[in-house]
Order: structure tokens, then C-alpha cells, then sequence
């Protein structure tokens, strides 16, 4: 097949997400945090709609051992400073947790 026309193909799934990297990398986050950052019934951070900038410095406090966690530190440097802001980016981008009653 042309690779324009699997390119004409595939961009109306593109158009729809902008950052479609930083979704797949944040998959890997959905086993503790929720699909799409929206955990159910977890004591786990909600991560939709957290400031890049909030997940970012977390994600480095892990990182450096600033914060302690039980399996964040060691997830976190499995990923480069540019794959963490796709992840963060795509998190900011989703509509926040809304508080339960």
C-alpha cells in the first residue's frame, strides 16, 4: 500500500489525539492510577487533568528519591525526560476527577 494512502487512512484517529505517543506511554499507568488517569475505588492520585508541570516535578521528586514510593521510583527511570512530558501532557489534557459527594 502507498504510505500516503495509509496516511490519508489514518488521519481521522490522528486528528483526534494530538498526542497519541503520550496516550500509549501512559497506558502503563492505568494498572495502578485508572484508565485514563481515573482510578475507582483506589486510594491511587487521579492523574486526569493534573498541571504538566505538578506531574512533572512528582515524577522527578520520584526520580531524584525526594518522594518516597514503593514502585514509582523504579518505573519512573524506565522513561526519558521527553516520553514523561508526553505522559504529562497527556494527562493535563484530559477534564479533571471530579470530587465525590
Amino acid at each position: 500500500m502507498k504510505a500516503w494512502l495509509l496516511l490519508l487512512l489514518c488521519a481521522p484517529a490522528l486528528a483526534q489525539d494530538p498526542n497519541p505517543v503520550g496516550r500509549s506511554l501512559a497506558a502503563t499507568c492505568a494498572n495502578c492510577h485508572g484508565t485514563e488517569g481515573r482510578p475507582r475505588g483506589s486510594t491511587m492520585a487521579p492523574l486526569a487533568g493534573m498541571k504538566a508541570e505538578t506531574l512533572l516535578q512528582v515524577l522527578s521528586d520520584f526520580r531524584r528519591g525526594a518522594r518516597p514510593g514503593t514502585v514509582m521510583p523504579q518505573i519512573v527511570k524506565g522513561y526519558t525526560e521527553e516520553q514523561l512530558r508526553l505522559v504529562a501532557a497527556h494527562f493535563s489534557a484530559l477534564p479533571p476527577v471530579q470530587a465525590r459527594p
